[in-house]
């Protein structure tokens, strides 16, 4: 996986976190995951499909979820959530849609071409994700609110 596709979406969720939750974000240690992925319990999915194929996965714990989907809300001066309810689901997959907007604005003046797939939200207990073909990178961002996994699993077109 080329470090050109994983920049602009580590780069892009930093930025958008920091400014909708208006809150310190600091970027973990990256990590690579070729195996079957457990979910923290709550994850927005992006397809992508072009020159190159894959996803971007957004990965949190359903407490974190409320709690950032709060923040937002907040921020918005909208009333926070206290369960993940469908005001919290279209939070999270609208802040997923930020994200990689940005970063797909910064692949394509790259002279990246491809489309995304709108936003798909999980929740549970015991979900993994698994696709032998892809190695994905893991990239924790901590937050106030707990930490959100960005995953990215990408290649290039055969």
């Amino acid at each position: 996986m080329r470090v050109e596709y994983i920049n602009p979406f580590v780069e892009s969720a930093y930025s958008v976190l920091s400014e909708v939750l208006q809150a310190e974000v600091q970027r973990g240690e990256l990590y690579l995951k070729s195996a079957a992925m457990p979910m923290l319990g709550i994850a927005a999915i992006v397809g992508l499909a072009g020159d190159v194929e894959g996803r971007v996965l957004f990965d949190m714990k359903v407490e974190t979820g409320i709690a950032v989907a709060s923040g937002m809300l907040s921020n918005m001066e909208m009333e926070p959530v206290t369960e993940f309810n469908d005001m919290a689901r279209a939070t999270i997959t609208e802040l997923a849609n930020m994200i990689t907007g940005q970063a797909v604005t910064k692949l394509h003046n790259l002279g990246f071409k491809f489309d995304l797939t709108p936003p798909a939200i999980f929740k549970g207990e015991n979900m993994e994700i698994s696709d032998p073909d892809f190695e994905a990178l893991i990239v924790p961002m901590i937050l106030p609110m707990g930490k959100i996994e960005v995953n990215v699993a990408i290649r290039e077109r055969a």
